[in-house]
């Protein structure tokens, strides 16, 4: 299943394909509903700080097993989620 261009995520599930947990898990179901719940339940801002936490430096290293650094991949899905600041500046 994969997101359409345009339509919103509706469930832990959709947030899952977004933050690409299927290749590289990391985010347990409960972690998932605690950061939707911190967020308001707006799931593009769970991306963004998900996407975040993931992009923390990741590499590994484990009996002369190498995995690269993830985190510039992760930094960039990220920016799809970014939330911009609309509001109003005010004058001194």
């Amino acid at each position: 299943m994969q997101l359409e261009v345009g339509e919103k995520m509706q469930s832990i599930e959709d947030l899952k394909i977004i933050l690409r947990e299927k290749q590289v898990p990391f985010f347990t179901d409960e972690e998932l509903k605690f950061y939707l719940k911190e967020n308001k339940n707006d799931y593009e801002a769970t991306a963004y700080q998900c996407l975040l936490v993931k992009a923390e430096d990741t590499t590994l290293s484990v009996s002369g097993l190498n995995l690269g650094d993830t985190s510039s991949y992760f930094r960039r899905l990220a920016t799809q989620y970014r939330p911009n600041n609309s509001g109003t500046l005010r004058g001194g």
